[in-house]
């Protein structure tokens, strides 16, 4: 039997040949040299197709369909893809403006004598800046194309810019990597996913894209250390003995000594996907910057919380073994006595918020109560970073409310769609965006938004919603699995079934916990997500299944 890859080159046309980098590195740990994460060995192989170019005499359907599989091979600038145009059309093509990813194949429709349709169903789109966008629609998408005879053969003489690719191929030649920027206190790192081709300037890509700036959903909610304007000023980045250098214009003089640190972090932050870099050098016009150490100050990515499941059990709110629950000081006893049906702990287990059935109240380790909100039917409340306490009714996307620690409640301008039902809305570790897993008409949508500021702190309003893609089934629960993923929760009807969303990336299946699960809680990564289940049981996923952990609960909380 053909090796699978070999044989799925054969059917395309294409010769795959598999490059497996691996290496080692050693991380400097002295100078204003910054050292990174260690090296991780899960890096995935490298594949390189290598289209063929036109048959002769192809007819303009064999001309299309190699066309449109010759977008797999980006090298020389999509050389081979541009033998199958025009003289007069081949340098305007613009291969890298947008990816469209297609599952199975398009028909190919005659529209007129020298122009053919392509029609086929989209599973999502990646734009020029790198920003992958799940499909929210079946409708089909519909492509034309001309053609034009040069030397007696067909060639494509109008074509829309982009590519074509099945989601193999695009996951094989382009990689995601997120971009950092901060919340406004700097505190912590913010990841805005983008995906480049996987090639040797991946880092510039990486660097070039942090200069220009968050994704529009995210302006407003997160800043960037590095003053305005400033660019790289070269070409490419240089990388040697694991360390970055990167010179910038000299826009970047005008930052402070807090704020070349806090880019330096930002750059690392960055580069973590690349396994060849574990530090970074500043410079401006091949001049070094002098960086000092961040110290205390250095900023949080993907914050990790107590790996124990936080439940209520035993008439009390703590941290749970098979046999035992350590309660939350000052907290436990009083949060169960108020018969929570959802809970969140603070970070820093000062205070907690539990969703009753008279409302959200705000617990103190002080044992002070506050209802916080006492609207009916509110979803379970949420906690940011400052303290402030995220409500809103379930029937009523368009009323949420934060109020401050101080009891002080601010009306937040909404953009969640109206008609739908709020199932979950979860504020990020970083303070920065907020899940809503939204029930409409029976089916899921997933939507993750930014939360927007002024300049005391005060939430002001929602960004615009992006949406990932949407679960199957009747939505239940979901849950932050870490800073860049969301694992919801759903009844399929044939039992629950969790799934996990990338923010700016793909999706797929976790699993089907046993029993009829009621809540999902997540934080230290998505192996390490916690499932309650109706009845009272806490489950962990194990490989592809989902194992009974011994802990039993009446509620399963999430820690922030």
């Amino acid at each position: 039997m053909r090796d699978p890859v070999r044989l799925r080159a054969l059917l395309g046309g294409l010769l795959v040949a598999a490059l497996v980098l691996t290496g080692c590195a050693s991380i400097p740990d002295s100078g204003p040299v910054q050292e990174g994460d260690p090296i991780t060995a899960d890096a995935p192989s490298e594949v390189v197709y290598t289209p063929k170019g036109p048959v002769a005499d192809s007819s303009q359907e064999r001309i299309l369909r190699d066309f449109v599989s010759a977008g797999t091979g980006p090298q020389d600038n999509y050389a081979v893809a541009r033998e199958y145009l025009s003289s007069g059309f081949a340098d305007a093509w613009d291969a890298r403006a947008s990816v469209t990813v297609r599952p199975g194949g398009g028909a190919t429709t005659r529209v007129g004598v020298d122009q053919l349709e392509y029609t086929f169903t989209a599973t999502a789109t990646l734009d020029g800046g790198g920003h992958y966008v799940p499909a929210t629609s079946s409708v089909p998408t519909s492509l034309s194309y001309s053609f034009v005879q040069e030397d007696g053969q067909w060639r494509i003489s109008d074509a829309p810019d982009g590519t074509v690719l099945n989601p193999a191929t695009f996951q094989s030649i382009f990689r995601a990597h997120a971009v950092y920027f901060y919340d406004a206190t700097f505190r912590y790192l913010v990841p805005d996913q983008r995906w480049f081709l996987a090639r040797s300037s991946t880092s510039t890509r990486i660097a070039s894209a942090l200069l220009d700036g968050p994704s529009t959903w995210l302006t407003g909610a997160v800043v960037s250390a590095f003053p305005e304007g400033t660019q790289l000023s070269l070409t490419a980045i240089t990388v040697e003995d694991g360390t970055a250098r990167v010179d910038l214009t000299s826009d970047a003089l005008s930052a402070s000594s807090t704020a070349r640190a806090r880019m330096q972090a930002q750059l690392l932050a960055s580069f973590s996907t690349l396994s060849t870099i574990t530090a970074v050098e500043l410079s401006v016009e091949s001049s070094v910057l002098d960086v000092p150490d961040l110290g205390g100050e250095a900023p949080l990515r993907d914050p990790t919380v107590d790996a124990r499941p936080l439940v209520v059990a035993d008439g009390t709110l703590g941290f749970a073994s098979r046999s035992t629950v350590g309660p939350v000081p000052g907290l436990g006893p009083v949060a169960a006595a108020l018969a929570p049906t959802s809970a969140e702990l603070a970070d820093d287990q000062a205070s907690v918020v539990v969703g009753t059935d008279r409302g959200a109240v705000l617990v103190s380790s002080d044992g002070t109560t506050l209802l916080v909100d006492g609207r009916p039917g509110l979803a379970p409340p949420s906690l940011d970073d400052s303290g402030s306490v995220w409500t809103v009714p379930r029937d009523d996307p368009g009323a949420v409310v934060a109020t401050s620690a101080d009891g002080t409640a601010h009306a937040v301008t909404s953009t969640l769609p109206t008609g739908a039902t709020v199932v979950s809305f979860r504020v990020s570790r970083d303070g920065a965006r907020a899940l809503a897993l939204l029930d409409d008409e029976g089916e899921s949508r997933l939507l993750v938004v930014a939360l927007l500021r002024d300049s005391r702190g005060v939430p002001t309003a929602l960004g615009p919603p992006v949406e990932l893609s949407a679960p199957t089934g009747r939505p239940v629960d979901a849950t932050w699995a870490d800073q860049l993923t969301v694992a919801s929760l759903t009844d399929t009807g044939d039992g629950s079934l969790v799934t996990l969303a990338e923010v700016g990336g793909t999706s797929e299946g976790s699993g089907r916990p046993s029993g009829s699960a009621t809540t999902i809680v997540g934080g230290n990564g998505t192996s390490n997500l916690e499932v309650l289940t109706a009845e009272g049981s806490v489950l962990e996923p194990r490989g592809s299944s989902w194992q009974d952990t011994g802990v039993t609960a009446q509620l399963l909380a999430t820690q922030r």
